[in-house]
């Protein structure tokens, strides 16, 4: 039996290129999808393959209508959080693609999936190459104790840090927090220079034209340091491939996953 899959954001830059993915999988089945701009066309028509049938929704609490299994949001960073308990409430597991969540939001996503008894797979980045940025860092950090992050995307980007950026704080945070040589509160100068406080890290945005989105975590010691980089490229492809293995894995779950690797036997 084909798993049932409702996507948020399936006009958009992944979401596209996903739905066309989902559309052509074997064990899943396209059934809704959401795209305020492209409300009540077909998804076909949108996509450039008439095969797919599906109506486009104008908004998710139309599309939950619809019979799903999982629920995938590629949205914005201002509506995930209120998309994805919406389908938690509605008993549907969610696989996140969007960005803009917090701590916070994870813990509450996190008590209303466990009191539905369904599943949800979180990640700052689908690609492969990111969630080995992770874990390599979170290697270098059990060695090196000092360390910061930089986050880079184009100007377009309006949320700050990235998902991935993000997520990558929350994993080293989970190794332990840097030493410091000078505290960040003594900065002489504009506080602000010193970037943001995340997990016990400074994480610096980057935001200009020409820029892809990518992370970089920097680790320094006496008379060496070590830089460990990912960037994607311009087109989705590098994030369908982990979108599509978070899908067939949330199912077996109770509870929130934060990270691709958790899924990927990693």
């Amino acid at each position: 039996m084909k798993t049932r899959v409702c996507i948020a954001g399936a006009t958009g830059w992944v979401g596209k290129a996903l739905s066309l993915a989902v559309a052509r999988s074997s064990d899943l089945s396209l059934v809704a999808a959401v795209s305020r701009s492209k409300a009540g066309q077909t998804l076909g028509e949108i996509v450039g393959e008439r095969s797919i049938e599906v109506k486009v929704s104008g908004s998710v609490s139309e599309a939950l209508a619809t019979p799903a299994d999982v629920f995938v949001d590629y949205t914005k960073a201002d509506a995930v959080k209120g998309h994805v308990l919406a389908a938690i409430e509605r008993g549907l597991h969610v696989v996140i693609g969007s960005s803009g969540l917090g701590d916070d939001d994870y813990v509450q996503i996190d008590n209303a999936a466990r009191a539905r008894k369904v599943g949800v797979v979180a990640a700052g980045n689908f690609a492969i190459t990111a969630v080995l940025l992770q874990r390599f860092a979170c290697e270098a950090a059990k060695f090196l104790k000092q360390w910061e992050i930089i986050d880079y995307a184009p100007d377009t980007k309006k949320d700050a840090p990235s998902g991935t950026a993000r997520e990558l704080a929350y994993r080293l945070g989970q190794v332990g927090a840097p030493e410091l040589t000078h505290p960040v509160d003594k900065t002489i100068g504009p506080r602000e220079c010193r970037g943001a406080t995340m997990n016990g890290m400074q994480v610096h945005s980057v935001r200009l034209p020409g820029h892809s989105v990518g992370v970089e975590a920097i680790f320094g010691a006496p008379l060496e340091k070590l830089r460990i980089r990912q960037e994607g490229g311009v087109g989705p492809d590098p994030y369908i491939q982990g979108t599509l293995l978070a899908l067939r894995k949330v199912n077996g779950r109770v509870g929130l996953v934060r990270g691709l690797d958790h899924v990927m036997g990693l």
